[in-house]
């Protein structure tokens, strides 16, 4: 059997994403109510929440040239070596490094004729000591000599699992309070939830430092600002059976 669906008979609404802000739910076949329409409401809630970041990932890179490809290799590979050896010595965990990128590249002339070669590496680090950082990216830069690259840094909590169930309280709150509304506004009352959805949490990380260079006597500034996390949920409440 097909089970019916109904719209409850008030002004309909829209919430942000095209979502109707009334809709309804349909029953079980072979429920004892699956011939009954049940009137629902579906509404979007958004809970945000910030913290303070304590892991700092940093995007380190070297860039060799050379008229041999073997020769413009060992120099990058030398290169890498000095970064990564000068973030362990700093403090760095081995099982933080990763090697993000290796490219061999030809250098041409004018008329296409190859004239040397040119390497780059990516090495990846994170960096959880916050109060050192500057001075654990300096001091890599630094190692890395000329080859060296930094391109980039990006900022994270460990450990967010607090603030999550704190910003998905919050979503689910902000959704009861937009179906309170509608129900109050339909003559109506909140029944049971019939579906909760949620979207994948969002991270906006503070984001700096796209590029820059360390100066061997100065530790790099850093500012790890306030990370924000944004859930999103969907939920759908029945409407009390209407008496009439």
């Amino acid at each position: 059997m097909i089970a019916l669906l109904a719209l409850l008979a008030a002004p309909t609404s829209t919430l942000a994403g095209g979502t109707p802000a009334l809709a309804s739910a349909n029953l079980p076949a072979g429920s004892a109510l699956a011939d009954q329409p049940i009137e629902s409401v579906v509404v979007t809630g958004t809970g945000e929440v910030s913290g303070v970041p304590d892991v700092l990932t940093a995007n380190f890179g070297v860039e060799t040239t050379a008229g041999a490809v073997t020769e413009a290799l060992d120099r990058a590979n030398a290169a890498a070596t000095r970064v990564r050896d000068a973030l362990i010595k700093a403090g760095v965990a081995k099982a933080d490094l990763q090697t993000s990128d290796v490219t061999i590249s030809t250098r041409r002339n004018d008329k296409d004729k190859i004239i040397g070669y040119a390497v780059s590496q990516g090495l990846t680090a994170k960096i959880r000591n916050l109060s050192t950082a500057g001075r654990s990216i300096t001091t890599a830069v630094t190692a890395g000599g000329d080859a060296a690259r930094l391109n980039g840094v990006t900022f994270a909590i460990d450990d967010d699992t607090a603030l999550l169930a704190e910003a998905r309280r919050k979503a689910f709150a902000d959704a009861r309070a937009k179906a309170e509304l509608y129900a109050r506004e339909s003559g109506r009352s909140l029944s049971r939830v019939v579906k909760v959805t949620e979207a994948t949490p969002s991270y906006q990380p503070f984001k700096s430092y796209d590029s820059l260079a360390a100066a061997a006597d100065s530790a790099t500034p850093i500012e790890p600002g306030r990370q924000q996390l944004s859930v999103t949920v969907t939920v759908e409440w029945a409407f009390v059976a209407s008496t009439s």
